[in-house]
């Protein structure tokens, strides 16, 4: 895969991948992957605001996103924009939301291409965490509960806590598995 940028972050390295003014698609890659500079402006401004958003949970991106896919999947991307920072909706309530069927939802949010900036983190199951990056188990889990850990979702003791990774305690704050570093 050609990048244009590889940036080192808390839970391994964002490989980043824009045409000269969009933003087309990140990828969650190993941490032992070697961190590469950007290669255009574009790219250092995408690296830019994924830091200041890795610093301050706050910070709004403002860059301009190239999203294909179906039209379903473009509903449903467009939804999950619009789900506040620090809180979670479940692939249900985004399924009644559009009319649709959380398994359905669930394939679209497998299908970001953009995730952190378009927040499929966000989506959780009704019972649990739900799945990520197309996985249910494993460092993709780990790198969701790392984000809502960050943003300070608001049903952090339904969805974040696991075996591995970020895990609550109501005395100790979050733990946070070995090689990550702790969010703000």
């Amino acid at each position: 895969m050609d990048y244009q940028a590889k940036l080192k972050v808390p839970f391994g390295v964002l490989g980043i991948r824009c045409s000269e003014d969009a933003l087309t698609g990140i990828d969650f890659l190993p941490a032992s992957e070697k961190p590469q500079r950007a290669t255009g402006a574009f790219a250092e401004s995408v690296c830019a605001q994924l830091l200041r958003y890795l610093e301050n949970p706050d910070a709004q991106f403002s860059v301009p996103l190239e999203l294909n896919g179906t039209p379903h999947q473009q509903k449903v991307w467009q939804a999950m924009l619009a789900i506040p920072r620090g809180q979670t909706r479940s692939y249900g309530e985004l399924a009644a939301e559009l009319k649709s069927c959380a398994q359905a939802v669930g394939q679209a949010c497998g299908a970001n291409p953009i995730p952190v900036i378009v927040p499929c983190h966000r989506v959780v199951g009704k019972a649990g965490l739900g799945g990520f990056a197309r996985h249910t188990s494993g460092d993709p889990l780990d790198i969701k509960r790392w984000l809502l850990a960050h943003e300070g979702a608001t049903k952090p003791e339904s969805v974040i806590p696991a075996k591995a990774g970020i895990q609550s305690d109501k005395s100790a704050g979050f733990r946070v598995k070995p090689g990550m570093t702790k969010p703000k």
